[in-house]
């Protein structure tokens, strides 16, 4: 993409069907597809399905992606949270059952703590279903100082293995 400046990977998930996309696997490659025009795809993961968490209900479906942007942090959010409105999300519980989900994991630029925004995704390393397909296709993006995303990935398998 001319011009673009940074890399942001996108978490993406979805456990609410979408009249036009279908099923939550569906709204997730539609979602990409939007990144892709809106931005420019660099990579993304395969979709993996999940188990909700919290009160969210249904399982989710989930992938990854990779997209370059000369959008600030906080001009991306915004972007993301457009693109949700456009998908059908409205506001509501947070736990809750969603259409679609758009997250800042991670950003080139590095670590950034701002007013509703923290970039790495404070919880990132806790979540399997980030985790796990940013290390598919971003395996050496250093997250926590030295650490990756497989590293990361890793360590959570092993926590959850001896859980």
């Amino acid at each position: 993409m001319k011009g673009a400046t940074h890399l942001y990977a996108i978490a993406l998930g979805s456990n609410r069907p979408h009249g036009r996309h279908g099923r939550p696997s569906g709204v997730i490659a539609a979602a990409i597809a939007r990144l892709d025009q809106d931005f420019g795809l660099f990579d993304a993961s395969p979709v993996v399905l999940n188990p909700a968490l919290g009160g969210a209900g249904r399982d989710f479906a989930n992938a990854v992606a990779l997209v370059e942007s000369s959008l600030s942090p906080a001009s991306m959010l915004a972007a993301l949270k457009t693109i949700e409105g456009d998908f059908g999300r409205r506001p509501g519980r947070r736990w809750g059952a969603r259409v679609l989900d758009l997250d800042i994991l991670a950003w080139s630029g590095g670590q950034l703590h701002a007013q509703g925004l923290t970039i790495p995704h404070p919880r990132l390393a806790e979540r399997a279903f980030a985790i796990g397909p940013l290390a598919i296709i971003a395996p050496n993006w250093r997250l926590a100082g030295s650490l990756t995303a497989r590293h990361l990935a890793t360590r959570l398998a092993r926590r959850r293995a001896l859980g």
